[in-house]
This record gives structure tokens, C-alpha cells and sequence, in this order.
């Protein structure tokens, strides 16, 4: 039998995952050589916070039919699955960049990048009537990063 996942275990995961963002900008602030770049670094921490706390609102705004499970699971074994999926593909299972302003964001773009395909690949196992469009808006999100990041590099 195949698990279906709802909305609110993905919520459950882009906070997980917002949560590993903001640590490795703030890790990689400290790496930072020049204020500019610990600066924008902190900013990008700041707006993975901001980001975790949306998607706390949004979790808190589901309707009961997209928080529904489907898949008999009493020790939680699904969202302890993905949790550890967040924590060691993204943000984390990567090549810790050098010091270097270009190689800290090339890595941020690559975990955020890591982060939209880790996204896609969870709503296909979303049913619609569990939330499957409310995906879209942290899939939205990240690109949104990437977008500023790119920007900058």
C-alpha cells in the first residue's frame, strides 16, 4: 500500500526545511569575509524565519479535509520520514562551500533548487482533496530565493 501524504505534513517539512535555510545562512554569515555579504546573508536567514512563520500560519489555515490521513499511521512514521528526508537532502547533504561569497550562494542556489524538486516530487503523492494546490505556495517561495540569490551572484 502506497502513503498518501496531506498539506500539513508537507507544512510540516518547509518548516523543517526554512528552519535548516536560516542555520546555514547564518553559519555561512559568520564564514563571510566582508560586511556587504554577511549582511545579505543575514537578510536571506531573516527571510527563511519569515517564511517558516508563513508557513506555520498556513498550516494553521488547512481545512480539516487536507489534514485528513488516509494511510494508517500511529507512531507518525510518514512525517518522521520526511523530516529526516529535509534534514539530510536539503541544505545539508551538500559539499560545505569554501569561504568564498560566489561559493556560499552557489550552494544556496543548488539547496534551493534541491528544495523545489524535493516540493514537486511531494505533491504528486498529495491527493487534491489533501491540499495538493497548497504546495504551489512554498514552491513559489523558493523560487522566489533563488531568484534574489541569482540576482546577487
Amino acid at each position: 500500500m502506497t502513503n498518501e501524504f496531506n498539506a500539513k505534513d508537507i507544512f510540516e517539512i518547509a518548516i523543517k526545511i526554512e528552519q535548516n535555510g536560516a542555520k546555514f545562512y547564518r553559519d555561512a554569515a559568520k564564514q563571510a569575509k566582508e560586511e556587504p555579504h554577511k549582511q545579505f546573508l543575514l537578510e536571506l536567514a531573516s527571510m527563511e524565519d519569515d517564511h517558516e512563520k508563513t508557513f506555520i500560519n498556513l498550516q494553521k489555515e488547512l481545512k480539516d479535509n487536507e489534514i485528513f490521513s488516509t494511510t494508517f499511521d500511529p507512531d507518525d512514521e510518514n512525517i518522521l520520514y520526511l523530516k529526516a528526508l529535509a534534514d539530510t537532502r536539503v541544505f545539508f547533504e551538500k559539499e560545505q562551500p569554501d569561504n568564498s561569497f560566489q561559493s556560499i550562494l552557489t550552494t544556496a542556489i543548488q539547496a534551493e533548487k534541491d528544495s523545489i524538486v524535493f516540493y514537486l516530487g511531494m505533491k504528486e503523492l498529495v491527493p487534491a482533496k489533501l491540499g495538493q494546490s497548497k504546495i504551489d505556495t512554498i514552491i513559489k517561495e523558493e523560487m522566489g530565493h533563488i531568484k534574489l540569490i541569482a540576482g546577487k551572484l
